[in-house]
């Protein structure tokens, strides 16, 4: 099998405008900032009655938690993977900045059937709360986490952190209310591929991002990824009508005039994953209504900015290939390409073409690691967000308390072994400490186990 020594993501067609002025026009965010400070009506609360969360939740109630074969099966097998290796990037990078001794606590917000449980187990966490609108999909994540609990207890590998499991509409309901502990603090909240679905009301949108973070720590951070709002209208205006997508994705809007800050609907569907209505995000609102929760905005990324930044570490390039997140072109013989469309893969002859012509044969690659154009203008859709919570970030004081004395007691062992080394006497304390710290941490150099990972 040929080695994907090399990687060619190249950006389809259409191009991310820095701003749309449509969207800016309509954007009239001081007397919709009022709105959302203000109290549930009796209308507003009617509309939660016939909104269109229950569609969202039937949607994910009602899909098919598909086996290992149909998801390598599926036309949007690359896109997925991707997808996640971009969600493990993210995660394992902000888990890094909340860094904590005792590991983190974390918010999964709209967690699904459970699909980043391997992440945070990767991540070292201390305890997740994993929150949902879906009922069913809460239920199967709870099953992937207690089959977890049973394999690392019999296996006796890891400890497994703790976590409890809420079956609530995140968008209206305080999750305050329903944490085991009622003082209970986080360090980490992330949504995935969920948050813009809030975006039907402003009320809706007020209280998910309240539950996001009004129970973060200072310095923790909330994480997300959504679609991209600049890139769906600027997409919308190129087509003729009010539809666009391709062979594994299509978009509709019910008008390209006029966009709301909030109830800004469009019909989305994606190769057997999505097929529901969701709500567009114009970003300086939603970076606007988090100051009220303390929140300042660290990054806003395409997910090819994720990649790029990301792409270069050995641990990732092994991650990637672990993952299948890129597919091998050209592919071996005997098989085929995901997709069958003409000139889906033009980029990757042109860059594979580019590759066999180096001049130094040891290092060529027979092979290189790309999306199909089709894949990659359906994943450049979304983006990646950070806000962290003002304030200085401070670890426990019990959990200093209680590494102390460990950390004085290994220090004390590490300079008997030395001691007996430099004496000659031990040869077997001599091994030990050169075997210390060899092993590499982090969820980077790790690969997903087949069948837990999810990705939209």
């Amino acid at each position: 099998m040929s080695e994907v020594a090399e990687v060619a993501v190249e950006q389809a067609p259409v191009e991310t405008p820095e701003a749309v002025p449509d969207v800016a026009e309509v954007a009239q965010t001081e007397e919709k900032m009022e709105e959302t400070a203000a109290p549930a009506t009796e209308e507003t609360e009617a509309k939660k009655e016939t909104g269109l969360s229950g569609t969202v939740a039937k949607h994910y109630n009602d899909l098919r938690e598909g086996s290992v074969f149909d998801r390598a099966r599926s036309r949007i097998y690359y896109q997925r993977n991707f997808n996640n290796w971009i969600k493990s990037m993210i995660i394992a990078n902000s888990l890094k900045a909340v860094h904590r001794k005792k590991g983190c606590t974390v918010l999964d917000l709209c967690c699904g059937k459970g699909g980043d449980l391997l992440k945070w187990t990767k991540g070292h966490i201390k305890k997740l709360v994993c929150a949902d609108i879906a009922a069913v999909s809460v239920q199967q994540c709870q099953k992937r986490y207690n089959d977890m609990v049973e394999r690392n207890r019999r296996s006796g590998n890891q400890k497994t952190f703790a976590a409890e499991f809420i079956s609530a509409d995140c968008a209206e309901v305080l999750l305050t209310e329903r944490y085991q502990e009622k003082d209970m603090l986080f360090d980490l909240c992330s949504c995935q591929f969920s948050f813009h679905y809030s975006f039907e009301a402003a009320a809706r949108a007020r209280t998910m991002l309240r539950n996001a973070c009004e129970r973060l720590r200072p310095g923790g951070y909330f994480v997300g990824t959504i679609p991209n709002g600049y890139e769906l209208v600027s997409r919308l205006k190129e087509s003729d009508g009010l539809t666009f997508g391709n062979e594994v994705y299509k978009v509709t809007f019910e008008n390209k005039e006029t966009f709301p800050l909030y109830g800004c609907k469009y019909d989305f569907h994606l190769e057997g994953v999505v097929d529901c209505p969701e709500f567009m995000i114009y970003f300086p609102l939603l970076e606007e209504m988090a100051k009220e929760f303390d929140m300042e905005l660290v990054y806003l990324k395409k997910f090819q900015d994720i990649y790029e930044e990301n792409c270069e570490s050995v641990d990732n390039q092994a991650l990637i290939s672990k993952m299948q997140a890129l597919e091998q072109f050209p592919p071996e013989k005997g098989t085929g390409t995901a997709s069958k469309k003409e000139d889906d893969y033009s980029h990757a002859e042109t860059r594979h073409t580019e590759v066999m012509g180096m001049e130094n044969e040891d290092k060529k690659p027979t092979s290189i690691g790309t999306l199909s154009k089709s894949e990659w203008e359906a994943s450049s859709l979304y983006c990646a967000f950070a806000f962290k919570k003002a304030g200085d970030f401070e670890e426990e004081e019990e959990e200093e308390e209680e590494e102390a004395a460990p950390v004085a007691e290994e220090k004390k062992e590490e300079e008997e072994k030395t001691e007996e080394v430099a004496n000659g006497n031990g040869e077997e304390a001599a091994a030990e400490v050169e075997g210390e710290g060899g092993e590499e941490a982090g969820a980077e150099g790790e690969a997903e186990a087949e069948g837990e990972e999810e990705a939209q």
